[in-house]
C-alpha cells in the first residue's frame, strides 16, 4: 500500500527527514511515534501532498505521490494536527462542503453523509453549529471528513491529542471500525500505550530516520536480550524458587508474595524446558508467561532518552 524510499526533507542546512525508508502492507494500522522534531509531521504532510520532497520517493499504490496529485486526492484521507475554525456552518453543512470540494454529486452527498456521521457517532448533532461541539466532537468530524470520498489509506497526525480518557476511546473505537472496513491507517500519537493496542505495527522514528519498525513484541525481542518471566505457583514457592536457580539462561529470581519473576536469556523451548522442570518437581504452576513489552521503555531505549 505505501513504500517510502529515501525520503529527505531539508529546510536549509536542517535535515527534517533523513533518507527515510519504510513500507506499510494494506489494511495495516501503524503508528508512527518518534520525539519532538523527529520528522514524523513533515513524512505524513509529504504523504498527503502538502510539503514537497528535498529527494526521495512515496508511492501509495504504486502511483507516485509528487507526479500524480490527482490519483493521490483520491486515495488517501488527511486529518491533521488541528481542527480548524468553522463559523456558522451546521455539521451537515459542513460535511458537505468538504463532499462537494471531492466532486461528489448533490444528489450522492446525503447517504454519504448520514453514513459518516453514524460511524462517527455523530448523527445526533448533524443540525449542530459545528464550534459548539466538545474537542473530542470536533475530533470525529474531522475525521468524518477525511473519509468522505472513501479513501484507501488515512493519515491521522495526533486525532487524540487532547482529548479526555472518554473521548480517546470513542476515537479508538472507531478506528477498530475503519480498520475493519479494510482501512489503512498511518495514525502518530503521543498516547504511546493506547497506539500498542491499536496498532499493528509502530515506526519509531528519531533524528528523520527509521529507528525501528514492527509489533511492539518484535521490537522488544530485537532490542533486549532478557526476557521477564512471571510464574505463579499454587504452593511451595520457596522449591519453585529453588528448581529456578538450577536452571541454566536464568538470573535475577524475585520472589513476590505469591509468585515469583526471573530474567531469561535463552530461546522458547529451553524456556519450555524451564517449565518442565517445574512440573516434573510435581509443582503445581497456575501460570507461566511472559511479561509483555512497554512501549515507553522501548521509545526511551531507541531515543536515548528524548522526550516526545
Amino acid at each position: 500500500m505505501l513504500k517510502i524510499d529515501g525520503l529527505v526533507k531539508n529546510y536549509g542546512k536542517f535535515t527534517a527527514v533523513d533518507h527515510l525508508t519504510l513500507a506499510v502492507e494494506k489494511g495495516s494500522v501503524c503508528g508512527f511515534v518518534g520525539p519532538n522534531g523527529a520528522g514524523k509531521t513533515t513524512t505524513m504532510r509529504i504523504m498527503a501532498g502538502l510539503l514537497n520532497a528535498t529527494s526521495g520517493s512515496v508511492m501509495i499504490d504504486e502511483v507516485e505521490v509528487t507526479k500524480n496529485p490527482r490519483v493521490l486526492r483520491e486515495k488517501i484521507g488527511y486529518m491533521p494536527d488541528f481542527f480548524g475554525v468553522y463559523d456558522n456552518l451546521k455539521v451537515t453543512e459542513y460535511m458537505d462542503f468538504f463532499a462537494g470540494a471531492y466532486g461528489i454529486s448533490y444528489k450522492e452527498r446525503g447517504p454519504i453523509i448520514d453514513n459518516l456521521l453514524e460511524i462517527v457517532d455523530l448523527s445526533h448533532k448533524k443540525d449542530f453549529y459545528v464550534d459548539s461541539l466538545s474537542r473530542g466532537m470536533k475530533q470525529r468530524l474531522c475525521l468524518a471528513r477525511s473519509l468522505v470520498h472513501d479513501p484507501e489509506l488515512l493519515i491521522l497526525d495526533e486525532p487524540a491529542s487532547g482529548l479526555d480518557p472518554r473521548a480517546r476511546v470513542e476515537i479508538k473505537e472507531v478506528l477498530k471500525q475503519l480498520q475493519e472496513m479494510g482501512k489503512t491507517i498511518i495514525i502518530s500519537s503521543h498516547i504511546l500505550p493506547e497506539l500498542a493496542e491499536m496498532c499493528t505495527e509502530i515506526c519509531i522514528i528519531n533524528q528523520g530516520k527509521l529507528a525501528a519498525q514492527g509489533s511492539v513484541q518484535e521490537i522488544m525481542q530485537k532490542l533486549s536480550q532478557k526476557r521477564m518471566i512471571h510464574v505463579q505457583p499454587l504452593n511451595d514457592v520457596e522449591r519453585a524458587i529453588q528448581i529456578l536457580k538450577e536452571q541454566p539462561f536464568i538470573r535475577a529470581v524475585v520472589e513476590n508474595t505469591r509468585d515469583v519473576e526471573f530474567e531469561f536469556t535463552g530461546t522458547n523451548d529451553q524456556l519450555s524446558n524451564v517449565l518442565k522442570q517445574l512440573i516434573l518437581a510435581e509443582i503445581p504452576i497456575l501460570s507461566f508467561k511472559e511479561k509483555e513489552g512497554n512501549l515507553e521503555e522501548v521509545f526511551m531505549q531507541i531515543t536515548g532518552g528524548e522526550s516526545i
